[in-house]
Formats: structure tokens, sequence, C-alpha cells
């Protein structure tokens, strides 16, 4: 009897342990901002794209968590091993999406109690609100038509296009003829349709206007 009672007060005490863990995961606006405020912090938004032009934390990545490919493809670019901070607008997406995470190797995952609906009624700021001015199609051709230029297709709330950085610059160190040309993927919709460039990143080197070839994710090398 004192055996089972022994193994019945230590069950209870690692369930309270793990239970304590899962709470101590997400935490209130005052801890998140002091937290993200260290030097490369990883911060998640798992919202839609159009929510994220509303206005996001600084220098948040932007998946949209009930896009499954998507989620899954930009995940790809995190670093298990760092602490993830994670929000959504409320907290609902971003609970599924911590769980995601930590069940696909995520070391740690912190997560914005009350979403950035919380941070907003904490009287915080938010930066990246789109003004809504997309690039025309005949700017873009404009900008193309003459000499080589290679196109990136990205934005900077992008997991992927944000890894790609060093290898655009190391491309275009070894090709000093090409000239940058950069699409932002959550505003100029006219033009990713009039290119066809249905993911993010995407990479299109034209030369004189003419596409030569594209590239679409993560390579380590153009």
């Amino acid at each position: 009897m004192i055996y089972k009672y022994y193994t019945y007060v230590v069950l209870l005490g690692l369930l309270i342990s793990v239970m304590s863990s899962a709470s101590a995961q997400q935490v209130d606006v005052t801890v998140f901002q002091q937290a993200i405020q260290k030097k490369d912090a990883q911060v998640f938004d798992v919202r839609t794209a159009g929510e994220f032009n509303t206005g996001h934390l600084h220098h948040a990545l932007q998946a949209d968590y009930t896009k499954k490919e998507e989620f899954i493809e930009r995940v790809q670019s995190l670093d298990k091993e760092q602490v993830v901070y994670i929000y959504c607008l409320s907290g609902g997406r971003s609970t599924a999406a911590a769980k995601w995470l930590r069940e696909n190797g995520f070391r740690e995952v912190i997560e914005l109690k009350g979403g950035i609906n919380a941070w907003k009624q904490a009287g915080l700021a938010v930066e990246g609100v789109a003004d809504g001015l997309q690039m025309s199609v005949d700017t873009f051709h404009m900008a193309v038509a003459s000499g080589d230029v290679l196109v990136d297709v990205g934005a900077e709330w992008c997991p992927p296009c944000r890894k790609m950085e060093p290898v655009i610059q190391a491309f275009l160190k070894e090709n000093k003829a090409v000239r940058l040309f950069k699409v932002d993927g959550g505003r100029d919709r006219d033009v990713m349709q009039a290119i066809n460039a249905t993911s993010l990143p995407t990479f299109i080197l034209y030369k004189d206007g003419r596409e030569v070839w594209r590239k679409q994710g993560v390579y380590d090398k153009l």
C-alpha cells in the first residue's frame, strides 16, 4: 500500500512539473517584449499575410499556420536549437503552431499570451503597416528591359527569403554586371501574377527583358 501511495505521489509530482513547464511557455506582453529585444531573436508570426501587413513585431518572420504547406516549408529556415518567440492575433493559432514546433524537434518555443491584440492593448508599437501601393507591371518591365537583371521576389518577413540573402550577395559579387531588382512578395501582387511568381522566394534572371532562368526556394548557390 505504501509503495502504491509513493508511486502515486511521484506520478502526481511529474504531472504537476510537466503542467508547470507547459504553462511557463506562455508569457505576458512585458516578458515577451524584453525577450525579443535580444540580438537575433527568432520572432515568428503565424497569421496570414494580410494580417501581417496590418502591423507586426520588429524583425518578425511570417508563415500562415492555416496553410500547412507554406508553414512547413518556411519553418525549415528556423533554427531548432534557438528559442522561437511565436504569436498570432489572440493566441489560438500560435498555441497550435507552438505545439507542432515542439513535437517536431524545436528546443524551446515561447508564446505571446493574448497575441498581438494584447501587445496593442498594452500600447506597444508595431511596424510594417503596408501602404497599399503596389509596383505597376509597366514599372517592372521597364526595370528589366535592358542589361542583366536578377529579380528577387521575396519579403523581409519570409524565413527562406532572409536565409537566401548571403547567397544573393555572393551571386552579385561573382556577376558584377548583374543588377538586383526586388519585388515585394507581400505587396506587389499584380507583378507577381504577371510573371507567374507563385512562391517565396523566387529568383528570375532577365537579359534585355527576356527571362533566362528562374529558381524557387532555398539554394546554396544561384
